[in-house]
């Protein structure tokens, strides 16, 4: 089991939150994100498979099958648009 926190950024944090500290079995950042989707509808809907969901972990952008360690920082954002 691991400790990590999980930080929720723009249009994330208005629907889940800004941040938590949780207990995972999570190997990878895409089986976290599978373990926040089936907490509730509002997880399903804000990081399901259909939105474009960058993430990074203790601040360096990583993919999904990036491994997790205890004591991770793993924050979830939009993509960002620039003009």
């Amino acid at each position: 089991m691991k400790s990590v926190r999980i930080l929720f950024f723009a249009s994330l944090r208005e629907a889940l939150g800004g941040q938590v500290a949780m207990q995972t079995e999570a190997v990878t950042v895409n089986e976290l994100r599978q373990a926040l989707m089936a907490q509730s509808e509002a997880h399903a809907q804000a990081l399901g498979p259909h939105r474009p969901v960058r993430v990074a972990v203790n601040q360096t952008m990583v993919g999904d099958d990036h491994a997790l360690k205890d004591g991770d920082e793993i924050a979830f954002f939009p993509p960002v648009t620039g003009g």
